[in-house]
């Protein structure tokens, strides 16, 4: 394996950051005290020190200094300065690993000392449950083994595959952004069976279950989503009556739309 013997770090320590940490934490990828994390935001590191274990600090040099991947998991916004702040800490066998949506490696790269190892990465929160879908982009200086280790990280807290960069900005407004889109669905979905009478803890499990299972099958089975529909949906019956309303309401264009805004504003993001 190699990340045997590896250390890992985490600048940022948010929502995306923590739930990495905890993801790859559980998977036992790296044990807790190989597991490095700095924040401003101390209550955070709190929480993961407690509940997981990891070494924390207010200073992010910590972080560089006592691992051998650095994962940036903080806003785009700061992203620049994050870097001017530890760039001449980060040495040739030291790996970054960049969760900042709609960040360029271009623009992360110039930002380091040239030669500087990147890997550009879009993870999503369902790393906390080991479910996340993410993609990777690999920098002009990383190597395959670079490329090789950011995927054995992401893939103990669920699915990852290795993509153009070009397509990460769809990727993000997919599975990045996708969660969102779907805990409203799971929500309204119970809403209906409460509306018909259904207890709101029993219309949650069933709802939740339903979305899991269903995901579950298009991947198990590798059978095309419509066809899938199809073998629900009997003639004359109530399945065809509930897909016939999600087309009357237009939710079909809604989620294109919903992955294609979230999308367009990962690439403003980027400029």
């Amino acid at each position: 394996m190699s990340l045997e013997g590896k250390k890992l770090g985490f600048i940022g320590t948010g929502k995306m950051g923590s739930a990495l940490i905890k993801g790859i934490c559980n998977a036992g990828l790296f044990a807790p005290s190989n597991v490095y994390a700095s924040d401003l935001y101390e209550p955070s590191l709190d929480e993961l020190k407690k509940n997981v274990g990891v070494n924390v600090s207010t200073d992010n040099a910590v972080t560089v200094i006592n691992s051998d991947i650095i994962v940036l998991a903080v806003k785009p916004q700061i992203l620049k300065k994050v870097i001017s702040g530890i760039k001449d800490d980060v040495s040739s066998d030291k790996l970054i690993i960049s969760i900042a949506a709609g960040v360029k490696l271009e623009d992360i790269e110039k930002e380091f000392n040239e030669g500087t190892r990147v890997i550009r990465v879009m993870p999503n929160i369902a790393a906390t449950v080991a479910e996340a879908a993410s993609a990777i982009t690999q920098g002009k200086d990383a190597t395959k083994e670079d490329a090789e280790d950011a995927l054995e990280i992401l893939s103990s807290v669920g699915s990852a595959i290795q993509v153009p960069e070009n397509l990460m900005d769809a990727v993000t407004g997919l599975s990045g952004s996708g969660p969102a889109y779907i805990f409203p669905v799971i929500e309204a979905m119970a809403d209906g069976a409460v509306y018909e009478g259904l207890d709101r803890n029993s219309a949650l499990i069933l709802a939740a279950q339903t979305v899991l299972g269903a995901a579950k099958m298009v991947l198990e089975t590798g059978a095309h989503p419509g066809e899938l529909k199809d073998m629900v949906t009997s003639p004359a019956g109530t399945t065809i009556r509930g897909v016939r309303t999600l087309e009357d309401y237009g939710v079909r264009i809604a989620f294109m739309n919903a992955v294609i805004e979230s999308a367009n504003r990962s690439k403003q993001l980027g400029k």
